[in-house]
Parts: structure tokens; sequence; C-alpha cells
């Protein structure tokens, strides 16, 4: 165990009294100990209300179709690095053995993943000096960042940040040198270290945190402490194993990655900061950063703002600027600024009222927080699910071809994931949807045929060509779902018709003859096969 802080540290000050039990009517107190939940509860059955998440969905299918034998990334081709498919095989096993679908099997391990990452959060907390708001403000704080992402819930962003959270609140009891349990130390660390592999962006986030942890406690401490060395051996083997379990994924995959996936849909480095959903996080992040610095702040206000500011650097080299980008900025900008806030009230009020008003504040600042993260997607999604495209989609799917093979030939995730989960079908299409084909056709020059000939084609668009029509040739599946709107630019007055581009393939031609009855919807056409 490292020494003491010295005197000048912001820990070593003064810090609040430690929170007293709640000094209320034994009733009152427990009401409003179950109202601090109430925000968290409420984000809660937004969570399990349909839809899941549509990236999510997707990985869950190609999770069901690997572990009843489709090969990763050779019959299953995604860009994702193997340990989030590794990860969701876990529900794709449940659904498999137990009466849960693959949705419900899903939900129940990432509120797992919740309740655990909470629990090991509140381990933390003990024998911290937390004034009486700052726990309060925590109690209902830790809870409610692990649910309101609502519809990003079960996101590879989403997992990170979970683990992230422990993960700083632990680098914060190392930087102020107090004694923890090696086994939850450990089971932290791990924990994290497993959400930092989901993607190598996320690397940013341990390598703040720890640069954090060498400044405050200095070279020779943080050498000797082998919990970052334990991380890091977790992802020295993990990088090892790729090559080994799954060469494809770096001889195929990685080289579609780069020449394809990485420039589809970017912002400039600038435009991405500027975006609307992360500008909005990383002014916040801002604001807070001056305060989080500040001696009173404490270690554990520096730990989550380096996880911030890691997740910032995460989001802005994807150059997306997607929603679920977001959520680990959100979940620890949250965090921190309650943190810094319930400090300063926990300075400036007599103990007497702190304590008094406690539960009360923390209350206000959990339905403010649960007030700000309601936003276009949550609950509105959820609420009028039924009548939208995916909610159509998902009723035809279930009454036509539930639980049979399907081909997606479209170029959404959403609404096609979730819809064919619920309706417990499996894509036969290789990929999770036509992207390599809409990269190889982003516009039209002038005078360029509609469809190319296989000896123009390159290399990726042929690969999609031949294996969508082969596959479908070698196992005709129940149905084929064609998506009107092509994503490909017009050709003059020529629309891009997936039906027709694969109909030039002789085996797709004379299997697609079989398929003569169409059920109509508002942004899809289902086809059908009559024997």
């Amino acid at each position: 165990m490292s020494p003491p802080p010295p005197s000048g540290s912001p820990e070593a000050e003064p810090a609040p009294a430690a929170a007293p039990s709640m000094a209320l009517p034994g009733l009152r107190a427990r009401a409003l100990r179950a109202l601090l939940l109430a925000p968290t509860a409420a984000f809660l059955l937004m969570v399990l209300a349909p839809p899941l998440n549509h990236d999510v969905a997707a990985i869950l299918n190609f999770a069901e179709r690997w572990v009843v034998g489709e090969r990763l990334y050779r019959d299953l081709i995604d860009v994702n690095p193997p340990l989030i498919f590794m990860l969701t095989a876990i529900p794709a096993f449940i659904d498999r053995w137990t009466p849960l679908d693959g949705a419900q099997a899903l939900l129940l391990c990432v509120l797992a993943c919740c309740v655990a990452a909470w629990r090991m959060t509140a381990r933390l907390r003990q024998g911290r000096l937390e004034g009486p708001l700052e726990a309060a403000v925590l109690d209902a704080l830790v809870p409610l960042a692990c649910v309101f992402p609502a519809y990003d819930v079960g996101q590879r962003e989403h997992l990170m940040a979970l683990f992230a959270i422990p993960y700083a609140f632990l680098a914060a009891r190392r930087i102020d040198g107090m004694a923890t349990s090696r086994r939850l130390a450990w089971t932290v660390t791990m924990a994290a270290a497993l959400g930092f592999a989901l993607k190598p962006h996320f690397l940013a986030v341990p390598a703040l945190v720890e640069a954090l942890v060498l400044v405050r406690r200095g070279p020779r401490a943080w050498l000797r402490d082998p919990l970052p060395w334990g991380m890091a051996a977790l992802w020295v083997v993990y990088a090892a194993s790729v090559p080994l379990l799954f060469p494809t994924y770096l001889n195929n995959v990685v080289p579609l990655v780069i020449g394809y996936y990485l420039g589809s849909g970017g912002l400039g480095p600038f435009d991405v900061l500027l975006s609307e959903k992360l500008g909005a996080a990383v002014l916040l992040l801002a604001a807070l950063a001056p305060f989080a610095l500040r001696r009173y702040a404490g270690a554990t206000a520096q730990a989550l703002l380096a996880v911030g500011l890691g997740s910032v650097a995460s989001a802005w080299v994807q150059h997306k600027g997607w929603s679920y980008h977001v959520v680990p900025i959100a979940m620890a900008s949250t965090l921190l600024g309650g943190v810094l806030a319930a400090r300063w009230l926990d300075r400036a009020l007599p103990p007497a009222r702190a304590a008094s008003a406690a539960p009360g504040l923390a209350l206000a600042v959990a339905v403010a927080v649960a007030m700000l993260h309601i936003r276009g997607e949550s609950p509105w999604r959820q609420i009028w699910y039924d009548e939208t495209a995916g909610g159509e989609l998902t009723r035809v799917l279930r009454r036509e071809v539930a639980g049979e093979r399907l081909l997606v030939l479209t170029p959404d995730i959403y609404p096609v994931y979730p819809a064919l989960n619920y309706a417990r079908a499996r894509s036969t299409l290789r990929f999770m949807n036509l992207w390599l084909l809409v990269g190889a056709y982003p516009d039209c020059p002038e005078g360029a045929p509609r469809y190319r000939d296989t000896w123009e084609m390159s290399r990726p668009e042929f690969l999609v060509y031949r294996t969508v029509a082969e596959d479908f040739a070698r196992a005709p599946p129940a149905g084929v779902l064609v998506a009107k709107n092509p994503g490909i630019p017009r050709c003059g007055a020529d629309e891009f018709d997936f039906v027709d581009y694969f109909s030039r393939h002789p085996a797709f031609s004379e299997t697609w003859r079989h398929y003569t009855r169409i059920v109509h919807m508002d942004t899809y056409l289902l086809y059908l096969r009559e024997d």
C-alpha cells in the first residue's frame, strides 16, 4: 500500500464530515431513499421496452448464427473485433438453452453488468470521506448513469463506460493510498480491461487515468502497482489470440475496414467536435474541467475527468459523432458534475443543514439529470415503436417468417434489426447489411452503366455479388426482404434495384423464380418462397 498523500494534495485537506445516517424519521427516510431511485426506475422501463438498439441487435443476430456453426469472419463478416461477439455469445447460448429469446437474454446480461458496476462502485466508496450531499448525490446518480443512455444501453461504448466508472473510483483510492481488498481491486480492473478492449479507441481512457495515477502517486509507486500491469497483460493475451483464433479478421476484414468503412459517413476532425451530439457533451466536460482540477475537488473528480477526456478522444478519432459515441462522455460528466456540486455544497452549508437537505437536493439533481437525458430517441421511440416502420416490419416478420432464415437486401441496420430478433429470424447475408455495395457505388459518373460487369468490379463488390447469389441458390431462405430505398444514388432515371443487380447472376436468377408472393410495407418488400 502506498503512503498517505502529502499534506498539500487535494485529498489531504480537511474533507467534509462523513455522511451520517439519515436523521429523518424512519418511514420518511426510507421513502426519500426510494425516491432517489425513481429516475433510474423510469429509465429502466425505457431500457426494457422495445426496440432493442439496432447495432446491439445486429451483433446479437451474428452471435446467434456463430454459436450454431457459422464461421466468424468467413460466413459472418463484420468490422467489429471478435471480443464483442465472444461476449454476446453468452446471451446467444442462453437463447438456445432456456425459454428466453435472444433479446431478453441480452437485456438480462446487460442489466446484470449495470448492477455489477453499481455494486462495485458502492463498495469502492466505502471508507471514503463523503459529505452528506456527496453521498446522497452519488447514491442517486451512479445507478441512473448506468441506464440513462436508454436506447443506447448495450452498445460497446455503454459497456465500456459501465466498468470505467468503478475503475475511476478505484484509481482515486490508489491515488489516496487507501487499502482495497485484492479481490475487489482485481475484479474491477479486469472488468474494465475487458471493456477497454472492445475497441482500440477505448484505450485512450485507461491511458489518461493511469497517467493521472502516475503523476499523483509518483513513478516508483505506480511501477510497483500490479493492477495496470495485469490490465496490460490481458490486452496482450487478447491481441495475440486474434491472429491465432481469427486469422481471417486480420487478413480479410481489416483491409475492408481501412479501404471502405473508415471513410464512410465520417466528419472532419473539427466538424465532429462541433456536431450536435458530441459538441454539447464536449462543451459540458470542458466547463467542468477547471473545477475538477481545483484543490478541493479530490482524486475521484479528477479520475472521472480523465475518463471523460479519454472518451472524447475515443469519439473524436472515430469521426462519426453518433449518439452512442457520446454515452461514455455523458456518464462521466454527469458523475463529475454531481461530485463537484455536492462537494461545494457540503463545504458551504452547515453540517446539520447539509444532512437534512441531502435527500431532497439529491432527488432534485437526479430528476434534473433525467430530464436532461430525455431527448428525441427516448422515451418517444419506445412509446411509438409499434406505429413506426420498425413496428410494422416486426409484425410482418413475426407473421410470415418467424423462426425462419431470411435474405436481407438492404443498406439499413435499423429497423431490420431488431425486427429480425423479435421474429427470431436469421439473416443469411454474410454482412449485417449491404454497406460494401453502397460503398462501391458512391456516385454515378456520366455515361457509366447502372451496374458494373463482373470484370469491372472491385474485389469487395465481387465478394458481395458472388456470395449473395451462391448462398441464396445453395440454401434458399423462406423469404427475401428488400429495401425500397437502396441508399445508392440514381443514374439519371435509373434507380439501383437490388433484385435486378443480383439477378444478373444465373444461380440467383434461377432461384428467384420461386419467390412469387409479395408483402408490401411502407419501406420494404417481403418476397416469400412458394414451392
